[in-house]
Order: structure tokens, then sequence, then C-alpha cells
């Protein structure tokens, strides 16, 4: 075993650190010298040297001075330190991200001041205060409407679950989805469009005619709109047609007008670009793949649905 003292100056040669860094752990009582040379100079033994080296790693590491003692007099153990301080780093890391997305949204939407510190109290909301935020968006919507399990099962598909450790597009998106669902006029339109889906429900008796209605409009529009077939021309007849007949048989009514203007009033609420927005930043908050858009085929067969209702 080497049993030779090194100066302040030697082990500042061997560890790299400069002599005032030394001096300072060795003030602090993380480092202290051996003993003293005849002139009163510190001396230190070659433990000195692998103390310094681990000192050294932990401050690198981030850790604080009372901790780093801690560990270098074996007070507590590395791994504990080093759990709680990766955990420590992990809630760091994950408000880097809240800021820069904060930070790249402003960038690309232009916000204000006001705008930007909005985004930025949404982005720090813990994760209760994000579940309370969506369920209350969620209850303004669904609330009292029906409790039938499907009913339900519509509500869960549209909680966003912002996950532990964020993508930065997946906290901007949460940042937008937070902000859209508070603006009141969303709110009422989405409110409409459960409303209408509960009436029809509880007229048709299941949950099939709105489905059976979106995807008769989807199937019968989506060759007319390949084709090119405008919405006001002879050649869509047959597309509202089809359509109609399909919503109709689900209510057992016939194709009227007053059908016609229900389904209008339907499809119009559904169409918010809003409530496909919300989808679009749902599925990329939950790591769901991106939706299909309804909004070509809706927008085509709602002007042609219009053109062949009286005023």
């Amino acid at each position: 075993m080497d049993g030779a003292l090194y100066s302040i100056g030697d082990l500042a040669r061997r560890t790299g650190l400069t002599v005032k860094a030394i001096r300072f752990y060795s003030d602090c009582g993380i480092v202290p010298p051996t003993d003293r040379s005849p002139a009163g100079y510190r001396l230190y033994d070659i433990d000195a040297v692998a103390r310094l080296d681990l000192v050294r790693t932990l401050r690198d590491l981030g850790l604080d001075l009372p901790t780093v003692r801690k560990v270098v007099d074996r007070e507590i153990s590395l791994p504990e330190v080093a759990a709680a301080h990766a955990e420590a780093l992990a809630t760091q890391i994950r408000l880097l991200r809240l800021r820069r997305a904060v930070l790249t949204a402003v960038a690309k939407r232009g916000s204000t001041p006001e705008e930007m510190e909005l985004m930025h109290k949404l982005a720090k909301l813990s994760e209760d205060e994000r579940r309370r935020l969506a369920d209350d968006f969620l209850d303004t919507v669904f609330g009292g409407l029906d409790a039938n399990p499907e009913f339900v099962g519509i509500t869960r598909s549209m909680t966003p679950e912002l996950p532990d450790n964020p993508e930065a597009e997946q906290v901007e998106a949460w940042v937008e989805l937070a902000e859209l669902s508070q603006d009141p006029d969303f709110r009422a339109c989405m409110r409409r469009t459960a409303e209408h889906y509960v009436a029809d429900r509880a007229q048709d008796g299941t949950a099939r005619l709105r489905r059976d209605a979106t995807a008769a409009v989807l199937d019968q529009v989506g060759p007319a709109l390949a084709a090119g077939v405008a919405p006001c021309s002879p050649q869509a007849d047959r597309v509202v047609a089809a359509v109609m007949a399909q919503y109709a048989h689900g209510l057992g009514r016939p194709d009227d007008v007053d059908l016609r203007r229900r389904l209008s009033t339907r499809l119009e609420t559904a169409n918010d670009p809003r409530r496909e927005r919300y989808l679009q930043l749902l599925a990329v908050i939950n790591g769901w793949s991106a939706p299909e858009s309804v909004a070509p085929a809706f927008d085509w067969f709602i002007q042609a649905l219009g053109a062949r209702i009286p005023a």
C-alpha cells in the first residue's frame, strides 16, 4: 500500500482538480488532511485521491455537498443516493420538457404574454389537476345524459392520459387540448352533439343509428368525392338518397324534409372543426394512431343535403 503523503499541489496534479477546489473540500471536512508538514502545510494519503475522484463524480452528477459528504463518509449508501437523485433528475427533465413545449407553442402560434402565461400554468398542472380538468370538461359534455355502459365507454375514449414521461409533442398537444376544453362555445357544441346522440339512441333503442348514419355518409360520399362529383349536381342525388334511406330506416320514419333537416343539423354540429382537432390532439397525447378526417365527406354531404332541402 502506498504510504506516501501528498501536498495539495500533488493531489491537484493527480486528480485534475484545482488547488482551490481541493482546499475547499478539505475545509468542508469532505477530504480532511492526514497530517501536516513541519511548515504547517496539509498532507494527504492515497485514500484522499480516491475520495476526491468520487467527490468530483458526484458533484458532476449534481449532488449537493451535504449529500456528497454523507456518501463519502458512508453514512448513506451510494445506491440510495443514486436512486433518489435519478428521481430528482426525472422530475427536472419533465419540467424542462414542459417549458420547452410551452416555448415551442408560443413560437409557433405567436402567442401574447397572457396566452403564454396560461399555457405555462396548464403545462405545470399535476396529474390530479389534469384529471380534474379533463373530468370537468367531460362532465359538462356528457353529465346527466345517459348511464348506458356504451355511452360511458365513449366518455372514457375521450379522456386524455398524458404519460409520466411525455414527449414534447404530447405536452404541446396537452396544452392545446386543455385550452380548447375550456372554451365555453366548444363545450356547448360538444354538449349538443352528445344530446343529439342520446336523442337518436332513445328513438332507435340502440346506439347503432348514429354509427350507421356516419358510416353511410363516409361509404357513399367517399366514391363521389374521388370521382369529382359536385354536391349540387344531379349525380349527387343518388348519394343523398342512399344515405337518407339508411337513416330513415334506422328511425322508422319516412325520408321527408323534417328528417333531412334533422340530419343536416346533427352533421353540422358534429362537423365542428374543433371537435376533430380535439380528437387529433387526444390521439397524440394518448399515443394512438391519428384518426381519419371525416370533414371532407361531411362537408360534401352537408352541402349536397342542404341543396335538396326547401328553404
